[in-house]
């Protein structure tokens, strides 16, 4: 996930107020060099040499980023964003057709500048759905009404005031509503069991912020495809307090995995149960470890105190032994004191 500095956001709409949260136009040009066809052999030049030309011919405008895209022995390709839409057909106006004259490159080189048409996945329609192979779970693929979210990032939906970054569902569901009600919403990392029962990580970084995946569900399939549309090409943007702006692109798709059907629920269910029961053992084992642990250590104390005792008696004993010894054999020498000495 790429999260960039805003400086303008004249071009965004508001998404959720509540959250402080806009969509923002993706602003992108596809830049296309033209390499000449020519026997005569060509002094080496690099992309970013070619590059360096393309910015001297915006200047004093710039891109916000701008990429490498393809290089082949016919084209150099180059994909640039710009801050809004409204640039990027300046930038076009300023690079489109225009030429680059490389130093000791005898041939020139064209510019081919067209709006980049961004990834968006077309999802059918409801005719095209009920059509779609497999009985099972019919309803759902009647008419589509899931989507895939893929890059949020997780303090921007946490709730606010809250101290902690962990993304709430509640917010989610108010963020997404303003295309039409939502029958159900789930985030996957917010289930402790879920990442265990698939091996999978429902989240990532980027530009220091964690990020998540979620599914969203439309009670009707008319509010799906207005917030497909709506999303479509767009970035989302956060409005700080102070005016500030930070944007990310996200990935947003059409669900095909029938997240929320009877089955996958059951099975998720039962995954969880399974978990839940194996964890409960584990406690268990726990426990009874536990247990036999104190009842060693409470064997091993009473053994000790026993060992403890019969020492002290053995003791005991030694010295009474020896004090009935002490006695003996002053008994002689009192019988012939009291013989030569009698009272």
């Amino acid at each position: 996930m790429t999260v960039t500095v805003v400086y303008d956001n004249s071009e965004a709409t508001e998404l959720c107020a509540a959250q402080h949260l806009y969509l923002k136009p993706i602003a992108k040009l596809m830049i296309n060099v033209l390499l000449p066809e020519s026997s005569e052999p060509m002094r080496p030049f690099s992309n970013w040499e070619v590059l360096d030309q393309l910015k001297s011919l915006i200047c004093p405008d710039q891109f916000t980023t701008v990429r490498l895209s393809k290089s082949t022995k016919d084209f150099i390709r180059f994909e640039g964003e710009a801050e809004t839409r409204s640039l990027v057909q300046i930038l076009k106006a300023k690079l489109h057709g225009k030429i680059i004259k490389l130093h000791g490159l005898k041939t020139d080189l064209k510019v081919v500048a067209t709006d980049a048409q961004g990834e968006w996945e077309r999802f059918p329609r409801e005719k095209e759905a009920s059509s779609s192979d497999g009985a099972e779970e019919q309803d759902q693929d009647k008419s589509p009404d899931s989507i895939y979210f893929e890059g949020l990032p997780c303090k921007w939906f946490a709730p606010k005031g809250s101290s902690g970054e962990k993304p709430c569902e509640e917010v989610l569901r108010v963020v997404f509503e303003s295309f039409g009600k939502i029958k159900n919403v789930d985030i996957p990392m917010l289930d402790p069991y879920r990442e265990v029962t698939t091996g999978g990580n429902f989240g990532g970084f980027g530009f220091g912020l964690q990020t998540f995946e979620a599914f969203i569900q439309y009670q009707e399939s008319t509010d799906f495809v207005k917030a497909m549309e709506s999303l479509r090409g767009m970035k989302l943007m956060l409005k700080g307090d102070d005016g500030k702006a930070l944007a990310c692109n996200i990935k947003v798709m059409f669900d095909r995995t029938k997240h929320f059907s009877e089955g996958a629920i059951r099975r998720r269910n039962q995954e969880r149960l399974k978990l839940q029961e194996l964890e409960e053992e584990r406690k268990k084992e726990k426990r009874r470890d536990e247990e036999e642990a104190a009842r060693k250590r409470k064997e091993e104390e009473r053994r000790a105190q026993e060992k403890r005792r019969r020492a002290r008696v053995r003791r005991r004993a030694l010295k009474e032994r020896d004090r009935h010894r002490q006695r003996k054999q002053k008994e002689p020498a009192k019988a012939e004191a009291a013989r030569i000495h009698p009272v």
